[in-house]
């Protein structure tokens, strides 16, 4: 056995496995992985191929590039993960399919089996910690050598552990499991992700090859998992500190089903050629209405995806306490198409401190991979989920330590409105919510109109409970009732609405919430004052903006209250916004159950039986 093992606490299932088979590599850092990826005098294009029944099967091509490697799949399907990969294996409480529902018998056998397949070959074991450096669990990848690809990317993604310069005892909490040649011989090539939730050890069984489900989103899984018994959450969310002129400093967490401007936040507003923001351009005449941004904020970001809020970080501030989940952000780069789209990323990844791990680029052996240039699928087209991993310590500005958040966004994709043809978009640019009422919007998380990253059926549909329930093994009601006791507990943080898309008739895209940013920011940590503030016509929207103004150029009122569009109207901005208040109320009545939390079927009946934003004030004390 290794020696490296023996610093390791190991079930002893695991021990035997590792100890029997024929060769077992634990790097010490990602350099070992890459040289185990290409090794000494190999070839600079590499296939990664298992035996299936007796025929050898690509997976994938790996190239050496000057900057990185590059990973593309053979198959269209396997370049994105599959929605409905997850699948529960345990018998301990969940609302999500079971393996032995979907596929008639049960996990056991296919467990001994895929660690019988295992033991069988020469593996690498990777220590690192889920969750980030800040709040860290223990936790192993076992994976066949031919995926030190893999490996490398894990070890981007989350903390990697140098096993040497370990002073303490490692006991993982969690264990990724790689068997990719199982999704041919199992599951008619389909990606399956098991989770194996045992008292004091998550197992996750990843038979594919593509990370999302397993090293990003199994990850945060395990997360979800752990907060679930001790009572905190990762959220999903971007968080950002931005920073005025005036050394004004304001920390928002912007959440959302994706698509809803995660990743936006933590980017400069895009403006023309002039310096100015295109706030919105009219569906009907094609008039364009431009905003001039003369001071903007600098930003810091915190995350990317993933927002830890651990009870240990809270701290009596009345402000929710967050750090990032993640020590790498796999990162989407679909909106890059041509060189100067985005200077950061560009200078990044082209003149890169380090070997980074691209996915679905095109990539030439001893050439540098641009993030513009995505491969196509079988169609011709380019892949709509070209992917790097980028270290957090790559990324400029970065904080590390915890933050107080000062307001809580929430972002939701609109479609267009129109007086003949009305619709769901008709939210103002930003709305303050109550915090009762932010409760609600995340235990629904719309996905809205057109999402890039989801394949769904047409209209409207939810993303669950806190926008993270994709990647969730419990129960819906659980997080419902931890969602709410974090809101309870900081009272002193403030809440948002914000649209992405459409506002009414006009297209704006995500212009919103770089406004809503700009406005934030020099309100500083003070709630916004209630001159400013109206009751909203749907109530579901809490209060809109009556004034708003950055830089000191007042927002048309047409944006902050869309009823006022004349190409809209109010009995338009009426129909379209029931659209949504009976999507809503269809979705809350699940959360109806015996144990919801007794306030939180208040809160609920509340809007079942149209409430008034006033009443959501009386709900939880601030």
């Amino acid at each position: 056995m290794n020696f490296r093992l023996t610093k390791l606490s190991l079930p002893n299932e695991l021990s035997k496995l590792l100890n029997d088979c024929p060769n077992v590599i634990v790097p010490t850092s990602k350099n070992d992985l890459l040289e185990l990826t290409f090794p000494k005098y190999s070839r600079d294009v590499l296939d990664i191929s298992f035996n299936v029944n007796g025929k050898e099967v690509t997976e994938a091509y790996i190239t050496k590039c000057k900057n990185g490697i590059s990973v593309n799949f053979v198959e269209d399907y396997m370049r994105r993960r599959d929605p409905n990969c997850m699948v529960i294996t345990d018998e301990k409480p969940t609302d999500k399919v079971r393996f032995v529902d979907r596929f008639g018998y049960k996990f056991d056998d296919l467990r001994h089996e895929t660690l019988t397949w295992l033991q069988q070959q020469e593996l690498i074991v990777v220590p690192f910690l889920s969750g980030g450096r800040v709040i860290g669990f223990d936790s192993l990848l076992v994976c066949p050598r031919n995926c030190a690809f893999f490996a490398a990317g894990l070890a981007d993604l989350q903390a990697f552990v140098n096993i040497d310069e370990l002073d303490r005892d490692f006991q993982p909490k969690a264990i990724i499991y790689v068997a990719p040649p199982f999704r041919h011989t199992h599951f008619d090539g389909r990606q399956v992700v098991a989770h194996n939730r045992l008292d004091n050890l998550h197992e996750i069984f990843a038979y594919n090859l593509y990370p999302g489900p397993s090293a990003k989103k199994g990850v945060y899984g395990v997360l979800l998992n752990i907060g679930e018994q001790e009572g905190w959450i990762t959220a999903h969310a971007s968080v950002v500190k931005a920073m005025t002129p005036y050394e004004t400093e304001t920390v928002i967490m912007h959440e959302g089903a994706s698509g809803g401007g995660k990743s936006e936040m933590l980017e400069h507003a895009h403006t023309d050629h002039s310096g100015k923001l295109v706030l919105g351009t009219s569906t009907v005449t094609g008039e364009k209405y431009k905003f001039k941004l003369t001071e903007s904020c600098e930003l810091f970001p915190i995350t990317d995806d993933m927002a830890t809020c651990h009870s240990s970080l809270q701290n009596g501030s009345g402000k929710l306490v967050i750090t990032d989940g993640e020590d790498g952000w796999f990162l989407r780069m679909d909106h890059i198409t041509k060189y100067g789209t985005d200077a950061t990323y560009e200078k990044i990844t082209i003149h890169t401190e380090e070997p980074l791990v691209f996915f679905n680029m095109h990539g030439s052996a001893g050439s540098t991979c641009l993030i513009w240039e995505h491969t196509p699928d079988s169609d011709g087209t380019p892949c709509p989920n070209p992917r790097v991993i980028i270290p957090r310590r790559l990324i400029p500005g970065i904080q590390d330590q915890p933050v107080e958040v000062d307001v809580r966004s929430f972002g939701v994709r609109m479609p267009p409105s129109t007086r003949e043809k009305p619709n769901y978009g008709v939210m103002g640019l930003m709305q303050v919510v109550p915090p009762a009422l932010a409760w609600i919007w995340r235990l629904v998380s719309p996905r809205g109109h057109k999402n890039p990253s989801i394949v769904d059926t047409a209209g409207i549909s939810g993303e669950g409970v806190g926008s993270y329930w994709p990647f969730a093994t419990g129960r819906k009601v659980t997080q419902a009732n931890l969602l709410l006791r974090q809101i309870i507990a900081a009272p002193n943080t403030n809440y948002v609405l914000i649209p992405n898309q459409h506002i009414g008739v006009y297209h704006v895209g995500f212009s919103p919430q770089w406004v809503a940013r700009e406005f934030l920011a020099h309100v500083g940590n003070n709630k916004i004052k209630d001159r400013f503030l109206q009751p909203a016509r749907c109530s579901m929207f809490g209060y809109s903006m009556v004034d708003l103004k950055v830089d000191g150029q007042s927002i048309r009122q047409s944006f902050l209250q869309p009823e006022l569009q004349s190409k809209l109207g109010p009995e338009a901005y009426d129909a379209g916004a029931q659209i949504l208040v009976d999507f809503f109320k269809e979705e809350l009545t699940k959360y109806l159950v015996d144990d919801l939390d007794p306030l939180g079927r208040q809160i609920i009946e509340c809007f079942l039986n149209d409430g008034a934003v006033q009443d959501y004030e009386t709900f939880i004390a601030r």
